[in-house]
């Protein structure tokens, strides 16, 4: 480890709950900032503390609503202007990362667009984890340390000991990330196929492989409304499976989502803490990821090597 007081810690106002626990990993306290609002909703940002030549993170997810975002370009550029060695972005769960590409005309780029935000405010590397897409990490012009969910899924579902367990990924996009994790488990992998006439509505899904008899476990990056995840453990608990679970990276779980999740055949649902719930669900489970957040801000600034951090 660097020197004492050789980098700061900084957290965003909604990420607060994750940054407290990657500085207790890290034995160092949170860095001091404070944000302050206006009557016509702007705000500014400023630190409380010195940060003159330091190795500056700041922990903030940009999740929903925008101003999440926005806090987070205030905080690099009052990092920027405060003399700032190195400001890293720690950003668990990446925003606009579903639109990676013009899957239609006369669209936006957003996942591109907010990586250039990023990079123009003044960052100088990224660590975020399980992007909805791999290639976002060539949307930006600094290091991204991407981390895996499976890091801390993967020995959750060991230490569960299921029996007759089957792999399944949600849709055929997904089946890369659940094979990865049959692979690892060695057990059969399951695909569904689905139809989505517009974003966030499934019209029907037909699975492909063999659950009867089987303890399923549905694996995906992130669950929002909860629609297609919920449908996929309706349809295979109809098909004969003996139980369905799922787990996923982001716990965005808008609108709608409990309400599914509480009313379908899903008996868990596992996320990390990359995005805070605040919903109640007995059926909601979340797993910390604090540790290894901390564990690689430790080989940043050590200069060492992070890929032997990943399972899978």
């Amino acid at each position: 480890m660097k020197e004492e007081n050789s980098f700061l810690v900084f957290s965003g106002t909604k990420t607060r709950y994750l940054a407290e626990k990657i500085c207790a990993s890290l034995g160092c306290p949170l860095g001091k900032s404070v944000l302050t609002k206006f009557s016509d909703g702007e705000f500014a940002v400023s630190y409380e503390e010195s940060i003159r030549g330091r190795d500056v993170f700041l922990v903030q997810s940009t999740f929903p609503n925008s101003d999440n975002l926005m806090e987070l370009l205030l905080m690099i550029d009052a990092a920027k202007r405060a003399s700032a060695r190195h400001i890293i972005a720690v950003i668990p769960y990446f925003g606009w990362a579903r639109q990676d590409r013009k899957d239609k005309p006369r669209v936006s780029i957003g996942a591109k667009l907010v990586a250039d935000l990023l990079s123009v405010a003044g960052i100088n590397r990224v660590i975020t984890m399980d992007l909805h897409a791999d290639q976002i990490q060539g949307f930006f012009d600094v290091p991204v340390d991407h981390l895996y969910a499976s890091g801390v899924i993967l020995p959750y579902l060991q230490q569960q000991h299921i029996e007759d367990l089957v792999i399944a990924s949600p849709d055929v996009g997904g089946s890369k990330r659940a094979n990865t994790y049959a692979k690892y488990l060695g057990v059969p992998l399951v695909l569904c196929n689905k139809t989505r006439p517009r974003p966030n509505v499934v019209s029907s899904m037909q699975i492909i492989g063999d659950v009867v008899g089987k303890n399923v476990v549905i694996i995906d990056d992130m669950v929002d409304t909860a629609g297609t995840i919920t449908k996929a453990a309706d349809v295979m608990k109809a098909a004969g499976a003996k139980s369905v679970r799922a787990c996923a990276s982001h716990c965005v779980m808008s609108g709608p989502a409990t309400e599914r999740v509480q009313e379908s055949a899903l008996e868990e649902i596992v996320f990390t803490d990359s995005i805070p719930y605040t919903k109640e669900c007995n059926k909601v489970k979340q797993i910390c990821v604090a540790d290894m957040f901390a564990e690689t801000i430790r080989r940043v600034l050590e200069n060492k090597s992070i890929s032997d951090q990943y399972l899978v």
